[in-house]
């Protein structure tokens, strides 16, 4: 499976497919919300073209964006906010790939001001240390010096809450971003739900927690979680149409392969 592209070919391709797959998990808000591969030769970030929604995404539709915020491959138009991915990248050697989406539950509970708590699996990733949040303003990241402000506030975290905005998530490769955003939204849905019927008495200690979270959130399981998103997404209607080519399905393993070949 590849999972690290090295050409733009690959990198095209994971791409299309990392957006499919934040849309089969519900990250979807209309044409708002980008995902990116860093580029194998360094060049930029290749991400969605602005003006279409996560599952209306194929290969024609991602585009090659300079640090600058140049086109350098593609034929659409770049997203305002592409110093999100381009800036972060920059900062962290360790990233492969980053993921910016508007969940309403991520929304609601960053309002709070309380960190999230390990009431489930997808909590223990966000806590012990906090995930952070980025509170510098509300509005869209579309500068240079603001997408570096946002890689400050990240750190070295593997997301960040934006206030009144949404959250980015980053990992290693496009799978485990896309994982992490899927979970942090899980995790502040979750946390919601509890304090809403009442004040929360009982959650992990950061021992077992980070136990857990060795066991639980391991580069296969998150593997696992990506698997199970890009077949729902080519299972859906119009999956196997002009949204995910062929190529795609070399990034699954046989199994998953064959399953989409059926639909």
């Amino acid at each position: 499976m590849i999972t690290t592209p090295s050409n733009s070919s690959e990198a095209i391709t994971l791409a299309a497919a990392g957006n499919r797959a934040l849309a089969a998990a519900g990250q979807s808000d209309m044409v708002w919300g980008h995902a990116s591969v860093r580029d194998p030769q360094g060049r930029g970030a290749w991400m969605k073209s602005s003006g279409w929604g996560f599952e209306e995404i194929d290969e024609d539709k991602i585009v090659l964006v300079s640090p600058g915020g140049e086109v350098l491959h593609g034929t659409g138009r770049r997203h305002i906010e592409y110093p999100i991915h381009t800036e972060i990248m920059a900062r962290r050697d360790d990233v492969g790939a980053v993921v910016h989406t508007h969940p309403d539950a991520a929304n609601a509970f960053a309002a709070l001001d309380v960190p999230i708590r390990p009431l489930n699996h997808a909590g223990s990733l966000f806590s012990y240390p906090d995930v952070p949040r980025f509170t510098l303003t509300g509005g869209l990241i579309s500068s240079r010096e603001l997408g570096q402000a946002l890689a400050d506030a990240l750190g070295s975290a593997r997301a960040c809450l934006m206030p009144q905005h949404g959250i980015v998530a980053v990992g290693k490769d496009l799978p485990s971003a896309v994982m992490i955003a899927v979970l942090l939204d899980k995790a502040c849905r979750v946390q919601l739900e509890a304090m809403a019927a009442g004040p929360l008495r009982r959650w992990g200690s950061q021992d077992d927690t980070v136990a857990k979270r060795a066991d639980v959130w391991s580069d296969s399981q998150l593997l696992a979680g990506w698997e199970y998103l890009v077949r729902t997404a080519l299972a859906r209607p119009g999956g196997d149409g002009h949204q995910v080519s062929r190529s795609a399905r070399t990034m699954l393993p046989p199994m998953t392969a064959r399953i989409s070949a059926s639909v």
